[in-house]
């Protein structure tokens, strides 16, 4: 008899695992991979094991089943990682918490997409983490494409044009620097990157700090772990690199470091004064309070870290787990899985033949894509990407011995000084509130908001291209004396006006465009500068053409014009007349100006008649009209107004003007010449008897000329 009693009781000890309590099974198997002694990995290992013992202390969650958590140390490492998910996978977990690294989270997507088991993350933040990529992959927290898009409205909102990214080499770090340079793109600025290796020595780190301040900017952006970021920090103060000219902008990373480090809380935080930062938003709620005071104790009883908002999200993320499986097992009723033929069998420790693909698994991922429940870190409903909802981010600064906070940043409503309830919007986005932040110390403790650039150390002088003209030379002349070549002029003047207005200093050369004895064409100058030949050009320069693929229009001067000159015949004498037409002055920010066009007649002794009132009656007319060498205005009434270019005769020089008008279309010359305005009134203010009449109209397309590598530079 004894050998068939401990037969059966082999048979009852061996079927524990698989007893069903009323239909539904007694234990259910979940996983974790963590990093267990990294600031989040450690917080996230106490507030997991805090909701399973809460989940299975609570009847009423899974009806009588209880979780068994299969927990697996990746120590941060992809390889390390991936073995842990094996791992926990082969004693048939149906659902995977973490990772909290997004280079690990991309390896085990791949392995949980393969055996269909949801992967739930409380902290990879990587934006490439898509549900079309990985569908079984879950974000319990928020994606990284919101904090860059806060960060990118919080670089605008100081009105910073030119900033440097220091990253980590990783998935996390160069996918995140791949959606900031993307929303300064959309505001028209620009980043320059930098990229940390992964474990970045100090040399490292004092190497590229060194070598950042040769570019010019002075808005750094830090975007790296919360277990290294400090160094970076300690390095610059180093350098000093935190004093009142420097701007330093962190991602959550900061947050996670100050409020979870016990060291920190117990040192000033001198090196990281004028620091600004931001910490995913968790409101107040009792639940959050009492939550808190229970780590409290836990953190008296030798816990290490201190509590932070990703504690709060692990947390949460048992408890989605929780609630899915249970409406899983009401609807599914048991647990089943597949054996995968694929996959090899080993003789080892590891064996892959034992990892079986769970039947149930997108029922499952769809159970716990419809929760919809408030959790410690706020409500919990993903999106149709499979990411958490209602993205909110506090905006924070280091300033004195505290850490205050100046604003928020909601997805919905943009940059404010409070939450409310509008921040929690889930439709399109709606910046129609006032897009406001409170005082910031800055580093080196003024209030006052840095100018964010100096001069760079290796600044390459701007390649001014300047008109070397024949004609006209009171815009621009050109002086070559000893092999020193000397510029003056009115465009010359309003250039080093509006260089000595910007607010720092930018070294310059001037690069001369033709020989002096004919004026240059003005199309070819344009395409020298898109073709980086120069980087910029001025002296009245007029765009008619579409280029904004190739160059940008800065903020430029006073508008200037086009005219039209046209004799009147009469039988009796000839004269001039001039009638100032209506003028535009403006300053545009686009770089954009209006034309205005007129007409120069003859002025009769005793009475005015002429076939030539304005534009439409010279197009019609089919009469000859002059232009000045290398203007636009070829250009222009060719393809502007369909003029024949058959019709169009150049002239060089003020006196081709006078003469060409004066013999007039019958002998030789024009019946009227089309040209900018402030070349016409220096003619006018010349000759006497001239004038223009007609009714003006406008023309957008004038501005100094800048390459697009130099966009943030504003003229």
């Amino acid at each position: 008899m004894e050998p068939v009693v401990l037969f059966l009781l082999f048979v009852v000890v061996s079927g524990l695992n698989n007893l069903v309590i009323g239909g539904r099974p007694a234990v259910v198997n979940i996983g974790a991979v963590l990093t267990y002694d990294s600031f989040i990995g450690g917080v996230a290992k106490a507030a997991i094991e805090a909701a399973v013992a809460d989940v299975n202390s609570n009847k009423s969650v899974l009806g009588g089943t209880r979780l068994n958590l299969v927990m697996e140390n990746s120590n941060c490492s992809v390889f390390f990682g991936s073995l842990g998910a094996f791992s926990v996978l082969e004693k048939q977990a149906i659902a995977l918490i973490g990772p909290q690294s997004s280079a690990v989270a991309h390896m085990i997507s791949s392995i949980s997409n393969g055996l269909q088991i949801p992967l739930i993350s409380f902290a990879a933040t990587d934006p490439t983490l898509s549900s079309l990529e990985f569908p079984f992959f879950l974000r319990m927290t928020h994606s990284d494409s919101y904090q860059m898009a806060a960060m990118a409205d919080v670089i605008d909102y100081y009105g910073w044009r030119q900033v440097i990214a220091i990253f980590v080499d990783d998935d996390y770090g160069r996918n995140g620097m791949y959606y900031l340079d993307d929303e300064l793109a959309k505001k028209m600025s620009k980043i320059y990157k930098i990229a940390l290796p992964v474990k970045a020595t100090r040399d490292k780190i004092l190497d590229v700090l060194q070598k950042s301040r040769m570019i010019g900017p002075r808005v750094y952006v830090v975007h790296v772990t919360p277990d290294s970021g400090l160094e970076i920090f300690s390095a610059a103060q180093d350098l000093q690199m935190l004093t009142e000219e420097y701007v330093w902008l962190a991602t959550d990373w900061l947050s996670t470091t100050l409020d979870t480090s016990e060291s920190i809380g117990r040192n000033p935080l001198g090196y990281l004064q004028g620091v600004v930062g931001f910490r995913q938003y968790v409101r107040q709620s009792n639940e959050k309070d009492a939550f808190a005071s229970r780590w409290n104790v836990l953190h008296k009883g030798g816990l290490v870290f201190n509590l932070n908002t990703y504690g709060f999200y692990a947390y949460d993320t048992v408890w989605a787990v929780a609630l899915a499986i249970n409406d899983f097992l009401n609807e599914s009723g048991n647990i089943t899985f597949s054996s995968n033929s694929k996959l090899p069998t080993s003789k080892g420790k590891m064996q892959l033949g034992k990892l079986k693909i769970f039947d149930g698994g997108s029922l499952l991922h769809k159970k716990l894509l419809s929760l919809k429940f408030t959790g410690l870190s706020g409500p919990v409903q993903f999106d149709s990407d499979n990411n958490l909802i209602n993205s909110i981010y506090e905006i924070i600064n280091v300033n004195g011995s505290m850490v205050h906070t100046v604003g928020y940043w909601s997805n919905y409503s943009g940059l404010s000084i409070s939450i409310h309830e509008s921040s929690y919007g889930n439709g399109q986005r709606n910046l129609s509130f006032n897009q406001v932040l409170g005082r910031v110390a800055w580093p080196g403790g003024k209030t006052e908001k840095p100018r964010g650039w100096v001069v760079a150390n290796n600044e390459k002088p701007l390649r001014i291209g300047v008109p070397y003209r024949a004609s006209y030379l009171e815009f621009v002349t050109v002086t070559n004396k000893s092999n020193m070549v000397n510029v003056s002029g009115y465009c010359i003047d309003v250039f080093k006006a509006i260089i000595n207005i910007i607010p720092y200093d930018v070294s310059y050369q001037y690069v001369l465009f033709g020989n002096g004895r004919s004026n240059p064409n003005y199309d070819e100058l344009v395409n020298m500068v898109a073709e980086d030949v120069i980087d910029a050009a001025i002296g009245d320069i007029a765009i008619v053409t579409n280029r904004t693929k190739v160059v940008d229009f800065t903020q430029p001067y006073i508008s200037t014009g086009l005219v039209i000159l046209a004799p009147i015949k009469s039988i009796k004498s000839n004269a001039w007349v001039f009638l100032r037409p209506f003028t535009v002055g403006m300053w545009c920010m686009t770089g954009a100006f209006f034309f205005l066009i007129g007409v120069v007649i003859w002025l009769l002794e005793h009475r005015l008649s002429s076939p030539i009132k304005g534009i439409d009656s010279l197009i019609a007319s089919n009469e000859p009209i002059g232009y000045q060498v290398g203007s636009f205005a070829q250009s222009y009434l060719i393809y502007g107004l369909n003029v024949h270019q058959s019709r169009l005769v150049s002239l060089g020089s003020p006196e081709a003007y006078e003469e060409a008008l004066r013999r007039g279309p019958q002998n030789g010359g024009v019946a009227a010449i089309v040209d900018e305005l402030p070349y016409v009134e220096m003619f006018l203010s010349k000759r006497s008897g001239f004038g223009i009449v007609g009714q003006p109209f406008t023309r957008s397309g004038w501005g100094f000329l800048l390459h697009t590598r130099y966009k943030a530079v504003y003229f």
